[in-house]
């Protein structure tokens, strides 16, 4: 038996294979590393879901960079709900750094815009943003993307962090969420 409830969604198809994922991120490292040579960047990533591709971009990084965390919430089960609740922020202050916010997704782009605006008011050097994938959707605040990885149809995806109800954060690609309709 596997475990898994009989109603919860299982991984579709894979719109990321974990080969293009690490393509992906060897390509963002070398990028980040050309434009921060010589300056010390604090990356600071989404707690949860953008652990894993922070992991994996960091060492493809060629410069002293610090990390920082912040834990958001902006989700209920597979909608966003608009409200985006700061659960755990920065521990060191940003001041005059630069700051580069890596992320793993965006797609409406409440939750960035809403992070970007709060380290805007905390007075960085730079700040930047860096995301594996965008997702195709008519609303968007504007943020820019200075660096961006893939973009992909407006769908729930799971995998390489991402979850649905904290499951399939370890697989190696990136997939829909198969629902009732679509199995």
């Amino acid at each position: 038996m596997s475990g898994k409830r009989p109603d919860h969604p299982s991984p579709g198809s894979i719109l990321v294979s974990a080969a293009e994922i690490e393509d992906i991120v060897a390509r963002l490292g070398q990028e980040i590393s050309g434009d921060y040579a010589g300056r010390h960047p604090v990356l600071v990533s989404l707690l949860k879901g953008g652990v894993v591709f922070l992991a994996d971009l960091i060492r493809h990084l060629t410069i002293p960079h610090h990390i920082e965390f912040m834990r958001v919430s902006s989700y209920e089960s597979t909608q966003s709900s608009g409200v985006v609740r700061i659960l755990s922020d920065l521990q060191t202050p940003i001041e005059g750094r630069d700051v580069l916010l890596v992320e793993d997704v965006v797609d409406t782009g409440t939750t960035l815009a809403y992070i970007v605006d709060m380290l805007r008011l905390r007075n960085p050097g730079s700040l930047e943003v860096c995301a594996l994938l965008r997702k195709r959707v008519p609303r968007d605040p504007g943020i820019p993307i200075r660096y961006l990885g893939s973009e992909i149809p407006n769908t729930f995806v799971v995998g390489y962090g991402l979850d649905h109800e904290e499951n399939y954060r370890n697989l190696p690609f990136i997939a829909a969420l198969a629902t009732e309709t679509s199995r």
